[in-house]
């Protein structure tokens, strides 16, 4: 069983207790904090035990009894400890799986087994939020370092299954990519060629191959000036490679890399104090970074020091407050404009019509009942419900589902952009049918959420009909069954009454009211 964590000093009422609980790739790892009344945590104590879940995924699909049952008596332990801190076992702030958890055929079985043995919900981190935690990252603890001080820095993040690589131009994320590409997931497929040493690095170097030259390829056009690396397995041997620094040279870490290819894996956990899943994962990760600062021409790379766990578990407690949460919308947005200018889709257009979304947004909340995060999304597809003209302009709102569907946007998971993507079809023409695949898809709660966003982006859309940001102030007055809107300084709208006339039907099948446009008196 897991040491239990320190006794915390008596709080005073404001403070309190918030703690956390990782299923990931190659360990089970708890965070107890406290929050102070500034809004700051404060770790309490950390604890953390080994258990092989990304090789049972990438070895076998599925995860097999053995290590689920071994995932339930690590947390078990976990919530005897938190019991000892007169704690309630079961009120953990957030329990959460890594990001490939999902990839196992029997995902929703071991979450149901620690379900019913541990009475935790297990929220799998699907791509949006492990790239917002490691934008979380980048901003809290990366800032510092000189490579971020540069006008082009690219934060490469090699995970259990995937790579991500963020753009930062002038501290600003610029462009954001993802590769099926990760440690745990390259070292499974090269297992069966029994290489070892330096052929084994070779053997990893080649099957990564396609994924290291597309990552060349997507940052051809921009002049990489440093590469900041963060992920469990290299920083773990931070330290050794670092040093009083924050730098290492690429000869340092080739020969760093090809001494740990000659060691045993035994060697590797006593030199390191690693666990044999770590040890194991280690040269795919050190390769996978070395390949790309080379394939970059880059002289040094920057690895943090600090603890890659421990900081991943604070970020999940505090990714959502509001100062973060708006920041982050910020990057979304940026990432959306970015894409669609590649689509040369008319900015102001865009952003006018999304100026529109946010006022109907706000004015009619008690009717339609979203959030926060449903308002981003319906400024998102504002911003890119055009992009699909690049293509033709005939049928170009199906173009535009195509193209959002098929492209990355930063902050954002598959469901969010399949959300957006839909938005932006039902911008014009017919709304939403189950006959339309991606929207048959969706369960009914997010085929609702659809259906409101497109209501209200035909709406602004139908105020922006001239694409010359006419309408800058509106009116509201509601009916029993009729929506009023006035538009203050506009003498002339025909043509938004014309293109409300087509554009206010869904508007009506949703929300029940009319969209009508008075005459300004």
């Amino acid at each position: 069983m897991p040491r239990p964590p320190k006794k915390p000093e008596p709080q005073a009422e404001s403070v309190r207790i918030s703690t956390t609980i990782h299923i990931g790739a190659g360990s089970v790892s708890m965070l107890v904090a406290d929050q102070r009344p500034d809004g700051q945590l404060r770790p309490l104590d950390f604890l953390e035990q080994p258990a092989p879940v990304a090789r049972d995924i990438f070895r076998t699909g599925n995860i097999s009894l053995g290590t689920t049952e071994r995932i339930v008596e690590i947390v078990r332990g976990f919530q005897e400890s938190l019991a000892e801190l007169g704690l309630e076992p079961c009120a953990v702030t957030r329990t959460v799986g890594t990001n490939i958890l999902s990839e196992a055929r029997n995902h929703e079985t071991v979450t149901n087994r620690i379900r019913v043995a541990c009475g935790l919900d297990v929220n799998i981190i699907d791509d949006g939020e492990m790239t917002r935690l490691i934008y979380l990252k980048t901003r809290r603890r990366l800032q510092h370092l000189p490579a971020m001080r540069r006008e082009n820095t690219l934060v490469v993040h090699v995970g259990p299954g995937n790579t991500r690589v963020l753009l930062f131009t002038n501290g600003g994320i610029t462009r954001y990519t993802s590769y099926r590409m990760g440690a745990y997931r390259t070292r499974e497929a090269v297992e069966g060629s029994h290489a070892e040493g330096p052929s084994l690095l070779r053997v990893i170097r080649q099957h990564a191959l396609g994924n290291i030259e597309q990552v060349r390829l997507d940052y051809a056009d921009v002049e990489i000036n440093g590469m900041v690396v963060i992920g469990y397995e290299v920083q773990a041997v931070a330290e050794e490679l670092v040093g009083g620094s924050s730098s290492c040279t690429l000869p340092k870490l080739r020969q760093f890399t090809t001494a740990a290819s000659e060691s045993s894996d035994v060697e590797l956990v006593k030199r390191f104090q690693l666990d044999y899943q770590t040890a194991e994962a280690i040269l795919p990760a050190l390769e996978i970074n070395l390949a790309i600062a080379e394939i970059l021409n880059l002289d040094d790379i920057h690895i943090p020091r600090s603890e890659y766990e421990q900081g991943l578990l604070h970020d999940i407690l505090v990714s959502g407050e509001r100062e973060l949460r708006g920041t982050l919308a910020e990057e979304v947005l940026r990432s959306a404009r970015i894409l669609a200018n590649r689509y040369q889709s008319d900015p102001r257009h865009g952003n006018h019509v999304g100026s529109l979304c946010k006022r109907l947004f706000d004015e009619l909340a008690d009717i339609h009942l979203l959030d926060e995060h449903d308002e981003l999304l319906l400024q998102v597809a504002a911003i890119l419900h055009e992009v699909g003209t690049y293509v033709s302009p005939r049928a170009h709102h199906k173009h535009s589902e195509y193209l959002i569907l098929n492209s990355e946007i930063f902050g954002l998971d598959r469901l969010d952009v399949t959300i957006v993507a839909l938005v932006a079809r039902y911008h014009r023409h017919s709304g939403p049918v189950l006959e339309h695949r991606a929207y048959a898809n969706l369960d009914v709660r997010n085929r609702i959420r659809v259906s409101k966003l497109a209501a209200l982006l035909r709406v602004a859309d139908a105020l922006e009909r001239t694409h010359e940001q006419r309408v800058s102030e509106i009116v509201f007055r509601r009916e029993r069954d009729r929506l009023r809107l006035r538009l203050p300084g506009l003498g002339d709208t025909a043509v938004e009454r014309l293109a409300m006339a087509s554009k206010g039907d869904l508007f009506e099948k949703v929300f029940g009211l009319t969209v009508t446009i008075d005459e300004d008196r």
